[in-house]
């Protein structure tokens, strides 16, 4: 489990993924090392709440558990995720997305 690269979802609906690094229950916390922040990738719905992701990489990350809405552990996920989302923009014509 632990040195497991992970997916983290908080409750602001931001993705999280980095490597596993602690998980404390009597303090109620996760933490991760090497986190990038992926954004909020679309879940808010509204452009204008949208957070982007971050090309930083942090070195680590203590969460509060309660705050954390779901974890996946990376070799459990089935599905990519979600591209992110486009402004409806009448002046864009085409888009191209690339994974870093």
């Amino acid at each position: 489990m632990y040195g497991n690269r992970i997916w983290l979802t908080s409750k602001s609906l931001i993705r999280y993924v980095g490597t596993l690094n602690d998980v404390n229950e009597a303090e109620e916390t996760i933490s991760l090392k090497q986190v990038r922040s992926m954004g909020t990738e679309g879940r808010r719905g509204n452009p204008a709440e949208e957070i982007p992701a971050s090309n930083d990489i942090y070195e680590f990350i203590q969460f509060r558990a309660t705050d954390v809405k779901s974890v996946e552990f990376e070799n459990d996920m089935t599905h990519a995720p979600p591209p992110p989302q486009i402004p409806n923009d009448p002046a864009i014509l085409e888009v191209r997305f690339r994974k870093i």
